[in-house]
């Protein structure tokens, strides 16, 4: 296995973070937890247009027939840049779910920009952002389009998790299992995004803040916080890169895929909570008012440790396999 991206992939990363850098997507992240989802609306049809919406969606359905490496290079600038909405759901899950179940009609709006989300129980229960997208429930095998039942706030001011129940039955003998670990890879690759811009946001506050005449980075101790983060962001994208290249095929048959997802999922959670504690160390009182985009990515952390199954839902599934 080649866990090296190629330069495809790098122009792949190079090309969503441009695209959301221009966007200034924290100021948008806040707009849309305001109820304005103008900005991100946009920055979303931009992406469609360029086929990161359709990464895992044939070409048949208006998709770009790419792989889950492609699908988490992307994702993981999408965390990076704190993109508010179902993205997980939409970008991998969906897809995933929808052509399994043989269900094509919607994988044409998804592949143009469409949002979705869905519930997928008991790993899922609740679908998070309904707003302004097509909600999906799977239950006891039977796919259905659903209706929103309540809706709570998250930690996450952007986020929003509702109960939903079944309308429509679209199919029956679905198997999620594909789908969900889709859906974990994705947020495990969502999650470095998010600790890589901790880092970074980090760092360069440690490069400015001046204590007793000298940056507060030449301090020891602030060094080791900041390379501790950097080695666990590291050392988790490896494993998330090689559960991508297992859910593509391109691995040995023997290898069990849903472990490697399992694994990729438990050790992004514990980077970027890991740089979520660490950075709001060095941030110290500024990191935790909310005007500071600081709190945007360590709000967002939080709430994605436990979307798609929790760190110890997934420790569990790894125990069960050995």
């Amino acid at each position: 296995m080649d866990f090296q991206l190629s330069d495809i992939h790098t122009d792949l990363a190079a090309t969503v973070d441009a695209m959301l850098g221009k966007a200034d997507m924290p100021a948008a992240a806040r707009a849309w937890a305001a109820g304005d989802r103008t900005a991100v609306t946009k920055v979303y049809s931009q992406l469609a247009d360029a086929g990161i919406s359709g990464l895992l969606i044939d070409e048949s359905h208006g998709g770009s027939s790419a792989g889950a490496v492609e699908m988490v290079v992307a994702v993981e600038q999408l965390g990076r840049h704190c993109a508010p909405g179902p993205i997980v759901e939409s970008v991998a899950v969906l897809p995933i779910l929808l052509r399994d179940a043989d269900v094509n009609g919607p994988l044409q709006d998804l592949a143009e920009g469409r949002l979705a989300t869905c519930a997928i129980a008991p790993l899922q229960p609740l679908a998070a952002d309904v707003e302004s997208a097509d909600v999906y429930v799977v239950e006891d095998g039977v796919l259905s389009t659903a209706t929103v039942l309540s809706t709570e706030p998250s930690v996450d001011t952007t986020r929003t998790l509702s109960r939903v129940a079944p309308d429509k039955t679209l199919a029956t003998g679905v198997d999620p299992t594909d789908a969900i670990d889709a859906g974990a890879l994705a947020t495990a690759a969502e999650l470095l995004g998010l600790g890589q811009a901790m880092l970074g946001l980090a760092s360069e506050y440690a490069q400015s803040r001046k204590q007793f005449g000298r940056p507060i980075g030449s301090f020891q101790a602030v060094k080791h916080h900041l390379a501790d983060v950097a080695i666990a962001l590291e050392m988790a994208r490896p494993l998330v890169h090689a559960a991508a290249l297992g859910i593509d095929g391109q691995v040995p048959e023997s290898t069990n895929v849903s472990r490697d997802v399992s694994a990729a999922k438990v050790a992004a959670a514990d980077a970027a909570h890991l740089s979520a504690r660490r950075s709001l160390q060095v941030l110290g009182a500024i990191g935790y008012t909310a005007e500071h985009d600081i709190s945007l990515y360590i709000t967002k952390t939080r709430a994605l440790l436990s979307a798609w199954g929790s760190p110890a839902v997934h420790r569990r599934r790894i125990l069960e396999t050995l």
